[in-house]
């Protein structure tokens, strides 16, 4: 009785044990296109581009009446939507991903939900679903989809939150009217999973609830049962794969595994025709090496026009984006993180097996660049995009000493790249690093 009882126990945790390695397969197998696919694009479309206003924000602080801000689904037109070139646009910037907002905090959802009628068939002069054909147009392309869903909704009557001074209700006092506001955005999740299956969820706002509140646990079940390969960002109250941080670049480099910095092509996340502040070409690539050199994703944004159409600024530094990316793809999709910036002051990616070492140069390196405290020979040197074989020399190594000294490498002005010019180094094997402090030597 005993012996069967115990060979029952050990068939269980070997069952159990299988199951974990199982599961930890499936979410390193899922995330490894997230880590390679570095570039995606980020899409604010809704009402607010029709005035170019706040997106949701502009009537929730009050900069205008919540019955000013609907009157613009009138001119959500759609009218030069063209998903395609959309999508080619995307692809050709470098971009491996795309995420469109499916619905903002307003609630003005961009397919066909059979949850209200506030969505761009029932409620728009646009009279048609805009979200289906992108998703199509991503697919033929490619590129992985992933879908925006706020959590909030402003605009849904059984929703609690309605603007920054104005609380329709709390939970604990209606919680059937709570019941059939979960009942309404689950069931458009529910929409969103069954009609297009993402590879990606991006939540946002989860900050006005707790995770029991949400169910945040019971949304990701439902989300994975559908579809186990999806991936969710870490605004479902931290029920999440990656971690966003937002429009600024971490100045130290993050903890999570996975993370993605997204940021917007101007000052704004949807279009707005008075924000002419947008970065230059040479500022994305730059923020872009700098994210990848310490092992996230960018997702960077844009605005549509309430017509459907990018505006033109957007698609020349999309354009600008991609000319560059294709120059040098070697040295971005399916890299790691570079070396710590002690030893090379730039950004810099490094080859999976790390026996080959990226150095992204900024600007005009006056003849040469400079690696400190690399441990490895260097078998050979060149100018990614050109093939370009570069010389370098070591000073400071001396035989008595594990210090190897500085590899200073020669880059004549000629192999300089537009934006940001990319060196690869091949080490005779994985990079090593010497990591000491430096001892003083005692004069007396």
């Amino acid at each position: 009785m005993k012996k069967s009882v115990i060979f029952v126990f050990l068939l269980s945790t070997m069952f159990s044990w299988s199951q974990s390695v199982d599961s930890l397969k499936v979410e390193q197998e899922k995330m490894q296109w997230f880590k390679d696919a570095k570039l995606g694009v980020f899409i604010h479309w809704g009402l607010y581009a029709v005035n170019g206003i706040d997106e949701s924000w502009s009537f929730y602080n009050g900069y205008i009446s919540h019955k000013n801000y609907l009157k613009q689904t009138k001119g959500f037109t759609a009218k030069d939507y063209n998903p395609e070139a959309w999508a080619k646009l995307i692809k050709n910037s470098g971009a491996k991903y795309s995420v469109i907002t499916s619905k903002h905090h307003d609630g003005f959802a961009l397919w066909d939900t059979k949850y209200g009628n506030f969505n761009s068939v029932d409620a728009a002069t646009s009279k048609k679903d805009v979200l289906t054909p992108f998703v199509t147009a991503l697919r033929k392309n490619d590129l992985k989809v992933g879908i925006y869903y706020s959590l909030p909704d402003w605009t849904y009557n059984d929703y609690t939150n309605f603007t920054r001074d104005s609380i329709r209700y709390k939970i604990q006092d209606e919680p059937k009217r709570w019941k059939k506001f979960l009942n309404y955005y689950q069931g458009q999740l529910k929409e969103l999973s069954d009609n297009y299956n993402p590879d990606l969820y991006w939540f946002d706002g989860d900050w006005e609830h707790n995770s029991e509140e949400w169910q945040a646990p019971q949304v990701r079940k439902m989300l994975l049962d559908k579809n186990p390969n999806t991936i969710l960002n870490s605004r479902l109250r931290e029920h999440g794969d990656y971690a966003t941080p937002e429009q600024g670049m971490p100045i130290t480099r993050p903890k999570s595994k996975y993370w993605e910095l997204c940021m917007t092509i101007n000052d704004s996340w949807g279009y707005q025709k008075n924000d002419h502040n947008y970065k230059t070409t040479n500022q994305i690539i730059g923020i872009f090496a700098d994210v990848i050199g310490n092992g996230g994703n960018l997702l960077l944004d844009i605005g549509p026009k309430g017509d459907g159409s990018i505006p033109k600024e957007q698609v020349e530094v999309l354009e600008g984006l991609g000319k560059w990316t294709s120059k040098h793809k070697e040295a971005i999709y399916g890299t790691v993180a570079g070396i710590p910036k002690e030893h090379f002051y730039g950004p810099s990616t490094l080859s999976k097996d790390k026996t080959m070492l990226y150095l992204f140069v900024k600007g005009d390196p006056k003849g040469e660049v400079v690696i400190r405290g690399l441990k490895n020979k260097i078998n050979r040197i060149w100018v990614v995009g050109n093939g370009t074989k570069l010389s370098h020399k070591v000073v400071g190594s001396v035989y008595w000493s594990h210090y190897p000294g500085i590899k200073y490498i020669q880059v004549p002005e000629y192999v300089l790249d537009d934006e940001m010019t990319v060196i690869a180094v091949l080490l005779d094997g994985k990079v090593d690093l010497y990591r000491e402090d430096g001892a003083v030597i005692e004069s007396n």
